[in-house]
């Protein structure tokens, strides 16, 4: 599945050489580009970059890490799989940057359990670099060291979760931690560690080829850049567009011919659902924020349908370590099938939605506060169709 529209933030000319010249900069003068380019973490938590490599680079250890987080478990994302089979030399020297910023010998890239048919073919790459010695011990002559490994996770859906990947690759069950300390100062096995998503490191690499301003001449002020968006459900062309930041999501259903829809859904099944009064909305930090994943609903679709399946989704995926978590969504499914069934009111409905409000703000992880989001927006929007045709 390709990616579209891909002559600019992810160009298919992307050469060898692009590497060389880069590590003839110093690791400030490459945190000072991220940083200048306003780059934030495309993972969904829209970190600053720059601030993220600066925290580690100033931390004192004997060791440091770098992870790549390719555990794309959000439904409805597929685009860090294209830049894994489709990228992959911009991912790898991505990683590679991110050792040098912080002064770390040592990357992984944290793959997804359900990734695993590409285990073989990302072994051979770095086998491959190693071999130009664009891995390795004096990485092209510049005296940096530097070698990637791959950790396979095994399909859970928490592992996301920066401190929760972190745990998993100690080979503790998969929790996250509580922070403070945060990764950046006590992260793998207690070293200062980046972790960063795949299409972020994809991004370092053309920004320090291309440089700051480059990477700010698109998108807006708070959001600058581009963003590659897993476009899926009922549209004539989904797949994986690269598209500016500040795109509306008008004119995104009008590029994937989407026709008579009824919401969209942005941010996967832990993000928010848009009826067609908010189409207006941008695709941003500061507005309509995704780590990646927009799922189209037309007119023909049942939205309680659509409620029940994400919350059985996260029923099913909650590490089950807090409270607010583990029984606040199986509360929240309860009332979705209660709804089904015609036995649910609207006060009960009412006490549910100020349950998902505190689950936001008392679960302990991000994915933990983001789990309501789904049941509090369709409810919000779509009430009316919810109850009635029960």
């Amino acid at each position: 599945m390709p990616i579209i529209n891909n002559k600019e933030l992810f160009p298919t000319d992307y050469n060898d050489r692009i590497l060389i010249e880069a590590l003839k900069k110093t690791p400030q003068d490459i945190i000072y580009e991220i940083r200048e380019s306003g780059l934030k973490g495309r993972g969904g938590a829209g970190f600053p970059t720059g601030t993220k490599w600066n925290l580690a680079s100033a931390a004192v250890a004997e060791k440091k890490f770098v992870v790549c987080n390719a555990d794309e478990g959000e439904p409805g994302t597929f685009k860090d799989r294209v830049l894994l089979t489709d990228y992959l030399p911009m991912v790898i020297d991505g990683i590679t940057l991110g050792g040098r910023a912080i002064g770390a010998q040592k990357g992984y890239i944290y793959l997804r359990g359900e990734y695993r048919y590409m285990l073989g073919r990302l072994e051979n790459y770095i086998a491959q670099m190693i071999s130009e010695n664009r891995l390795g011990n004096n990485i092209l002559g510049t005296g940096f060291d530097f070698t990637i490994e791959i950790r396979l996770g095994a399909g859970a859906y928490i592992c996301g979760e920066e401190s929760a990947l972190i745990e998993s690759m100690e080979g503790h069950r998969g929790e996250a931690r509580n922070r403070p300390p945060f990764p950046v100062n006590r992260g793998y096995f207690c070293y200062p560690t980046i972790v960063n998503n795949v299409e972020t490191f994809a991004s370092v690499a053309v920004i320090i080829s291309k440089g700051a301003d480059w990477f700010k001449s698109f998108g807006t002020s708070k959001s600058p850049g581009k963003k590659l968006l897993s476009v899926s459900g009922d549209c004539r062309k989904p797949g994986v567009y690269e598209v500016p930041f500040g795109i509306n999501v008008k004119e995104l259903l009008k590029l994937v011919d989407a026709r008579k829809t009824k919401a969209v859904q942005i941010g996967g099944a832990s993000g928010y659902c848009l009826p067609r009064s908010q189409f207006d909305r941008t695709i941003s930090f500061e507005d309509a924020s995704t780590g990646g994943s927009v799922i189209i609903f037309n007119q023909t679709r049942d939205m309680l349908s659509v409620l029940k399946n994400f919350q059985e989704f996260f029923v099913e995926e909650s590490c089950g370590q807090c409270t607010p978590c583990r029984v606040g969504n199986k509360k929240l499914l309860d009332g979705v099938e209660k709804i089904e069934q015609g036995e649910c009111s609207i006060s009960y409905i009412r006490e549910l939605m100020d349950l998902g409000r505190s689950m936001q703000m008392a679960s302990k992880c991000g994915l933990g506060q983001s789990a309501p989001n789904s049941f509090i927006s369709i409810v919000t929007h779509f009430e009316n169709e919810i109850f009635s045709s029960r």
